[in-house]
């Protein structure tokens, strides 16, 4: 099974078991792509990274758009 994503990115079935599907994405070099729960993890080593540094909490936030108060 494929799935076509735009005119140039091919999501492929590779196998499907127990444990769970693994695919396979074919997309040109330029394109990002990033296992959702991977980037989510970084996010977080980030933030809590910024917020160990002097000011860090005021960074992070001012980055995700939240206001400087908890």
């Amino acid at each position: 099974e494929r799935i076509l994503v735009g005119d140039d990115v091919v999501v492929t079935v590779v196998s499907v078991g127990r444990d769970g599907v693994r695919v396979g994405i074919d997309a040109p070099r330029e394109v990002r792509v990033h296992r959702a729960e991977i980037v989510d993890q970084v996010a977080a080593d980030n933030r809590a990274a910024a917020l160990g540094a002097p000011g860090g909490e005021a960074r992070a936030r001012a980055l995700l758009g939240l206001d400087a108060r908890p």
